[in-house]
């Protein structure tokens, strides 16, 4: 059974109050960077998996992509998307990533943000994502980062005043589920490698073209300072691909 914390009250509540769910793309610090590998959307047909609010879905519109089709396994996530968007070119699935179907060669660009590190089967996931591509179609995702997921704990150690020492990191390279807390307790994520993402791509049939781990932009760390601390580790993934020619 797929863990499904957005349909959860406690869950869904603390998230609707997250700079990212306020604010929307610009909300969102990796955001900068993960719209630089972005192609152009001009008539193309786009898949959004783990879509959310829907903002990934709605700005592929006003880069003028012809269609749009957002997944999420949350029925919150899918309400508030169906509200903020008045778009008859946009439509949304309700199912979990894994189990998602789409004809061979629907979509020229998929793309998913901070989603597939709930997720057990990143092959499979990848594997669809080929199938679902047209020739030399796109693929675009962002992860939380390695680094950050490789501790249950996921948090700094700090000195008896509270001040952060470091960020731990450890168990890096025993892969798989981790039992931790984000928002609320009992959240399951699954924890890869750099080298896994990036050889189970490959190996699914991909060209990487991109790797970003990136950092606030210069203009959020003035309106935010307190995210000078971003800069001391990399809590982000960003990889862009291309479905090699058959």
């Amino acid at each position: 059974m797929k863990q499904n914390k957005y349909d959860e009250h406690p869950f869904f509540s603390a998230y609707e109050k997250m700079p990212r769910s306020v604010h929307g793309l610009e909300g969102a610090g990796e955001w900068h960077a993960f719209r630089s590998v972005l192609p152009d959307m001009r008539g193309k047909q786009v898949l959004d998996l783990g879509c959310g609010f829907g903002w990934h879905c709605r700005y592929a519109r006003e880069q003028q992509a012809r269609s749009v089709t957002g997944v999420d396994i949350s029925a919150n996530m899918l309400g508030k998307a169906r509200e903020l968007t008045n778009d008859p070119a946009i439509s949304y699935v309700q199912s979990a990533i894994e189990d998602v179907q789409f004809p061979e060669c629907s979509f020229d660009l998929v793309l998913s943000s901070l989603a597939f590190h709930y997720i057990d089967d990143f092959e499979e996931v990848c594997r669809k994502v080929h199938q679902f591509l047209e020739k030399e179609g796109r693929f675009v995702f962002s992860v939380e980062h390695p680094i950050f997921t490789s501790c249950s704990e996921q948090d700094w150690h700090y000195d008896g005043q509270g001040n952060r020492l470091h960020w731990p990191i450890d168990h890096y390279q025993s892969e798989g589920r981790r039992d931790t807390a984000f928002l609320t307790p009992n959240v399951i994520k699954y924890h890869r490698t750099v080298s896994t993402y990036m050889n189970t791509m490959i190996h699914a049939g991909f060209r990487i073209d991109a790797v970003i781990e990136p950092m606030p932009s210069d203009e959020m760390l003035r309106q935010h300072p307190e995210m000078k601390e971003e800069l001391r580790r990399p809590m982000f993934l960003i990889i862009a691909a291309s479905k090699n020619r058959v």
